[in-house]
């Protein structure tokens, strides 16, 4: 019957993969999958969503990866157990704490020390959570009908050579959850007709060379979470008709050209969570018929080009979690059967779309990042579907970013815009500190273009992004959008630490000479925008060094970096983001706590400590609000930069998050901040609004084209002066006690 069942399926996978070959695959776009022979594609979106839209239900096939051993168990392992039995019991001899239905017999946790006296016609025997720690010579001898042994949870230590001495009728044997330590040779030797062979959880280290001799049926051998170091070499020449391999959670560390020569009827093997740091190039070459490999959780660093050039019939193969360095790009070009693929947590670093392309009927993989799926197009199911930002459908995934990508990018643009417009019709007497404010905010609008341009395109391919994806992240746009996202970043943060410092000082040192002309601060601002291009544009200098430094996600904005990215482009983002970004925002948080030090120092001293409390608390709230707003900004960036440092796995939606929402805050808040809020600025404005309502009243048709104030200054206190540079915008000339 096992034998029968066995012919069955390998006639069953032989049959698929045969009518697998011979279907003719249209070539579809990114994003679109073949409906079976017909030369029509659809969308993934499509794929087992309950309509039929191929028309001949191909589109509603496969759609669980039940390809490989979950085919074949259900297959099997179903026929194993479908056995109809009675409430009567055919056994004359049987503990009498023990359950009987017919010939087989249960004796679960029942305190057995030994194999119990039963009555030798029995056929199946369960001695499951008993205290048996030994099976010794001929303990089943008598019972020559036995099909099915269950021995599991027992700590078996010690298995005499003729413990299965007789059973030739043993079809299925668990040894689970015991405490073997070594298989010794003979010791399955009458076991002719057994098919299941269970041995998982037990510390087995050495497996004898003849240990499996007599298993010439042999169908499933399970060894799971042993302390297995190495396999005997040709493992399944005593075992000529195994089917399936289970060695996971062992400590193999090595494979060889011989391990698996014998084994010739494998169509499952697994051989994951063990300590494989290399598989040498021919150690698969005898698995004509194997249909499902597992190689997960292990040590591979690389894997030789022509590894899997045997398996042709393979269906699924699973790769994940290996420190893999290296993937050749005809790695998989031999498995045209292959339909599930799994590497997940793989860096591949020199992928690319022929990599893939030879796998006609591949239907499931599963990569580590999003942005990988451009390279597999036309399977049906891509793993992971989003990076947290983009999808298989839009570029900004979400909802709440497609509309706020909007709002953020208007708000910048036109708080902005006013500030600019604001500043170059009143004039102030600081013209230098007007004019470096006026810079700001030129910086912080290319940060409103940049998000203009997010939305933009994400709308053009909004319900397409895939078929786009890997074009749009290496096209010219989104390099010049992620440039431009950092030209104003580090503009606007170097102008801000620029303009801290130089407050600083008149608050700190009031009475010092130190003070810029216009000439020295337009210098600085000029230094400031050429530092600024610079760092923006220096990625573009060499690609072989960088990489695609910008077009690594959907909003082309290099954030946090993965294994895949060059050394240059990593070193270049962390010395940016946490070297110049980081001192910076330390900069500013030192200066700022400094001043308001400062500005209470000078208040004790004064005379009328009490009249300036509301003065101190209004510059109190202020250089919170400026550093609070470079918090938000800045201290999400820093981490993610740092987890990334740490090789945390950071998921995309916190990327986007911070993108479209933390980083443009300072741009978005910089106007309210250093301009539209400040006491000299809202005193300016009523009176350029009183003066014009003045015109109007007296009916001046003449139009002033500039309006100039003069501004007093309050020399009488030192505490006056530093209130009203702290609570203002604009930079005092030395004032003399």
């Amino acid at each position: 019957m096992w034998l029968l069942l066995h012919a069955i399926v390998l006639v069953e996978v032989k049959d698929f993969a045969l009518i697998d070959g011979s279907m003719v695959t249209p070539l579809c776009p990114r994003g679109y999958f073949p409906c079976g022979n017909l030369t029509k594609c659809l969308p993934r979106s499509f794929h087992c969503d309950g309509v039929d839209d191929c028309g001949n239900g191909a589109d509603e096939d496969n759609c669980g990866d039940t390809s490989g051993w979950a085919t074949i168990f259900g297959t099997v392992h179903g026929n194993v157990n479908n056995v109809t039995l009675t409430q009567e019991c055919f056994l004359n001899q049987y503990p009498q704490h023990c359950y009987c239905k017919e010939t087989e017999l249960e004796c679960i946790k029942t305190d057995l020390n030994s194999v119990p006296k039963i009555s030798s016609n029995v056929t199946l025997l369960s001695l499951k959570k008993n205290k048996i720690h030994s099976l010794p010579n001929k303990a089943f001898i008598k019972f020559t009908e036995l099909k099915k042994i269950y021995l599991q949870h027992n700590c078996i230590r010690h298995i005499s050579r003729k413990a299965f001495f007789g059973l030739y009728n043993l079809q299925i044997l668990y040894l689970s959850h015991n405490c073997i330590t070594t298989l010794g040779p003979g010791i399955f030797k009458d076991l002719y007709q057994l098919t299941w062979l269970i041995l998982d959880d037990n510390p087995i280290t050495r497996i004898s060379q003849r240990s499996f001799t007599g298993l010439n049926s042999l169908f499933f051998l399970s060894m799971v979470n042993n302390y297995l170091e190495a396999l005997p070499e040709q493992l399944c020449m005593r075992m000529p008709q195994l089917n399936w391999l289970d060695l996971e959670g062992n400590r193999i560390k090595y494979l060889t050209n011989s391990t698996f020569l014998s084994c010739d009827s494998l169509t499952v093997l697994f051989l994951p969570r063990n300590q494989i740091g290399f598989v040498p190039e021919k150690t698969f070459s005898s698995l004509k018929n194997l249909g499902e490999l597992d190689l997960s959780n292990n040590a591979i660093t690389t894997l030789p080009a022509h590894l899997f050039n045997d398996l042709q019939l393979l269906q699924k193969l699973n790769l994940s979690s290996n420190p893999l360095l290296y993937l050749h790009k005809n790695q998989f070009g031999s498995l045209k059967q292959l339909q599930s693929l799994d590497l997940e947590r793989i860096e591949i670093p020199n992928i690319n779309i022929r990599m893939f392309q030879p796998m006609k009927n591949l239907s499931h993989i599963y990569f580590k990042n999003f942005r990988y799926c451009s390279y597999a197009p036309n399977v049906r199911i891509c793993m992971p579907s989003t990076d947290g930002i983009s999808s298989f459908e839009d570029l900004l995934a979400n909802s709440i970013l497609r509309v706020f990508v909007w709002v953020i990018a208007f708000v910048t643009s036109f708080g902005n815009l006013v500030v600019i417009g604001m500043r170059s019709l009143i004039k102030a007497e600081n013209t230098t500190h007007a004019m470096s404010i006026k810079i700001l905010c030129c910086a912080d609008c290319l940060m409103g273009v940049y998000l203009f341009s997010v939305g933009f395109f994400d709308i053009k391919y909004r319900g397409q992004y895939q078929k786009y994806a890997l074009l749009w992240m290496e096209s010219v746009p989104c390099r010049l959008m992620g440039s431009l996202a950092m030209l104003s970043t580090e503009v606007s943060v170097l102008l801000l630490t620029f303009l801290t410092v130089e407050k600083f000082f008149v608050i700190v040192f009031p009475f010092s000479n130190i003070r810029l002309g216009k000439r020295q601060t337009a210098a600085i601002l000029s230094c400031i925008w050429v530092a600024g291009f610079l760092i923006a544009a220096l990625p573009f200098m060499s690609e072989n060094y960088f990489g695609n430094f910008y077009g690594k996600n959907g909003v082309c904005f290099p954030l946090h970096y993965d294994q895949t990215e060059d050394t240059g482009s990593r070193g270049y983002s962390l010395g940016i983001f946490l070297g110049v970004n980081l001192l910076a925002f330390l900069i500013i948080v030192f200066s700022y706590i400094t001043m308001f030090y400062s500005i209470q120092k000078t208040a004790l001293q004064t005379a009328e400590v009490r009249n300036h409390i509301g003065n101190d608390v209004a510059v109190a709230n202020r250089f919170f609000f400026i550093v609070f707003s470079d918090a938000i900004c800045w201290i999400p960036v820093f981490i993610v930069k740092i987890l990334s440092l740490l090789q945390v796995e950071i998921p995309g939606t916190i990327t986007s998050w911070i993108v479209i929402f933390f980083l443009p805050i300072n741009s978005a808040l910089n106007p309210i901040l250093y301009t539209l809020t400040t006491t000299l600025f809202k005193d300016k404005l009523k009176q350029l609004l009183h003066r014009h309502r003045r015109k109007s009243i007296f009916k001046i048709k003449k139009k002033s084209l500039s309006t100039s104030f003069v501004w007093t200054d309050d020399s009488s206190l030192k505490l006056g002066v530093l209130n009203k540079i702290a609570l203002g915008d604009s930079i005092m000339k030395p004032v003399s006690s």
